[in-house]
């Protein structure tokens, strides 16, 4: 893949369309199988194209893949969420079309959130994955994250465990 073909940039308003086919597609791949299937559905339907031009007109920070002009990926960061005995930065959520992925354009878009998180100071990192997301799991691991935390969720009458990843941080002080 030519350098050129790939770039990120800033969400605006006008790539709702396109964010919601993306979260649509990924999260099907991603998730069927794990999230029960009701539930699933019910998520994907909550976040079409009205939910992201809402969201990125109210400031989310919501960052682009483009292949060839056209959006494949999306990422979604900002201040970490939660209690922790740090100050740190999240990546909410970066998904890639699962037509490309396992190609590195995941490895990229997530070096760019990094990197957007470091130029706003905050130079630690959480990302939080379903445990039997195995593929993100070991994405995240093979970055460099180590798991500091874990949490249940529930859904309906499952209950899944949701792992915190964090770069940055000694592991061993680490308490979440």
């Amino acid at each position: 893949m030519g350098a050129n073909l790939i770039s990120f940039r800033p969400a605006s308003p006008r790539d709702a369309n396109a964010l919601g086919a993306i979260h649509d597609a990924a999260w099907r791949s991603t998730y069927q199988g794990i999230i029960p299937h009701l539930h699933l559905e019910r998520m994907i339907a909550r976040r079409g194209p009205r939910w992201w031009q809402q969201q990125i007109e109210r400031g989310a920070n919501v960052t682009l893949l483009m292949f060839d002009d056209v959006p494949q990926g999306y990422a979604t960061w900002g201040a970490a969420r939660g209690t922790w005995p740090w100050e740190a930065g999240e990546i909410f959520e970066l998904y890639v079309n699962p037509a490309f992925q396992g190609v590195g354009l995941g490895t990229r878009l997530f070096a760019t959130a990094k990197d957007a998180l470091k130029r706003q100071g905050l130079k630690r990192l959480v990302v939080w994955a379903l445990k039997d997301n195995e593929s993100a799991c070991a994405f995240y691991g093979g970055l460099g994250g180590s798991i500091v935390a874990a949490t249940p969720e529930r859904y309906g009458d499952v209950s899944l465990t949701r792992v915190a990843f964090a770069w940055g941080v000694n592991v061993k002080s680490s308490r979440a």
